[in-house]
């Protein structure tokens, strides 16, 4: 099997999916702009060849590197990065080679929008807040009377992470939005409080989970990053019911195959009329692909696993071979910044808490706006145990 990863050096732990699949007797063909000898040992050792572009976005020079993959490999079974921000152009490059195992470009649209979304979810029977798109500032106005008022959230209708994300919480906010707003086109929907849980999980060739996680965010992203707060959020041991009732129902309605993928939900404070009650799982969006920065590790130390190893198994294999080890805990990410004066030190939190410690260290510049900029990963056997070791460490 021809594997052409894209991107195998970033994020750094994606290495490890380079890894899995080099174990499994794939032949890992590697694209990407950094230098060969800036990949290290490990993932040099798993790739069978690399290809230096100038630049990822430059499409024509994407297309020479695989068509010259092929030349000497011959023909391509998978091309993917598992990156979000590569998942159009994965999509543009397996039309265009004629690779199957993947999403193609007419396909990969209906994961992108987030006001396309509604339908799928609506096909689940999965409850999702109501939305329009926003084009005039009278229409904008006109929904947010439909929903009850004000607040409401305004964002790319593409769109990652939080980034050009609005909370508008008047008339006043609502004209500032449009004054200031680019050409990318956006969504509207009414506000929904309560924290963010995902639905993770590496689906089969068949649409069947071999896997499933959860892990538990902060409300609002947005305000962390404008804020530049403090950033934590934790993997379960267990997903909660519901949750994983409507996480395969999305998975089911949107047809995902051979896929990891990041579906992200709300899980309400309080009764929403037409969204549910209290506890309730409402969908937010889909992402086709891992969840970012090491939260795939946190899957793994959770739950005692190798999610590396199963995706691997999933593409070379179409089957799950590491059997379940049923060792679940939490897994508790904290991210500090640069910023902040920590009372304890970052050796002082090894120090008191080093066998629950399983990964520290510092967050690449690219992401550290949402994660921060070192980080801890604790494994912790309940919530009064986690929330010991971030009152200690986010002091």
């Amino acid at each position: 099997m021809n594997f052409v990863f894209v991107s195998p050096n970033f994020p750094l732990n994606y290495r490890r999916f380079c890894d899995r699949l080099s174990r499994d007797g794939a032949t890992v063909l590697g694209i990407g702009d950094a230098s060969y000898d800036s990949l290290g040992a490990d993932l040099q050792a798993s790739l069978a060849e690399y290809y230096r572009v100038d630049s990822l976005s430059d499409y024509d020079e994407m297309q020479r590197a695989v068509a010259y993959l092929i030349s000497r490999h011959g023909a391509i079974d998978w091309l993917e990065s598992n990156n979000e921000y590569w998942l159009e152009q994965d999509a543009r490059l397996r039309t265009d080679f004629a690779i199957t195992t993947g999403v193609d470009t007419a396909g990969v649209a209906r994961f992108k929008s987030k006001r396309g979304m509604k339908a799928f979810y609506e096909r689940a029977g999965v409850p999702s807040a109501r939305s329009c798109k926003v084009s005039t500032q009278a229409a904008a106005a006109d929904f947010v009377r439909e929903v009850g008022g004000y607040p409401v959230f305004a964002k790319p209708d593409v769109g990652v992470g939080a980034e050009g994300t609005f909370k508008i919480e008047d008339d006043a906010g609502l004209a500032s939005f449009f004054a200031a707003k680019t050409m990318v086109p956006y969504v509207m929907e009414e506000y929904v409080t309560g924290d963010i849980y995902s639905y993770d999980a590496i689906i089969d060739q068949d649409g069947t989970p071999l896997f499933e996680s959860s892990c538990c965010f902060p409300p609002s992203m947005a305000r962390i990053v404008e804020q530049r707060l403090d950033f934590t959020y934790c993997t379960l041991p267990e997903v909660p019911q519901q949750l994983r009732e409507r996480g395969r129902a999305t998975v089911a309605s949107f047809g995902v195959r051979a896929r990891f993928v990041h579906m992200e939900f709300f899980r309400l404070e309080q009764e929403h009329p037409g969204l549910g009650g209290p506890g309730d799982f409402v969908g937010l969006e889909v992402n086709m692909r891992p969840a970012g920065g090491y939260t795939p590790d946190m899957m793994d130390i959770a739950h005692s696993t190798d999610v590396y190893q199963i995706w691997a198994d999933m593409v070379c294999h179409g089957s799950r071979t590491l059997p379940r080890s049923g060792d679940d805990q939490y897994c508790v990410y904290v991210g500090r910044r640069d910023i902040h004066t920590y009372r304890h030190s970052f050796d002082d939190v090894l120090a008191r808490f080093g066998g629950d410690v399983r990964m520290s260290g510092r967050m690449p510049d690219a992401i550290s706006d949402d994660m921060g900029n070192e980080f801890f990963m604790a494994r912790e056997p309940d919530e009064a145990a986690m929330e010991a070791f971030k009152g200690y460490a986010l002091a």
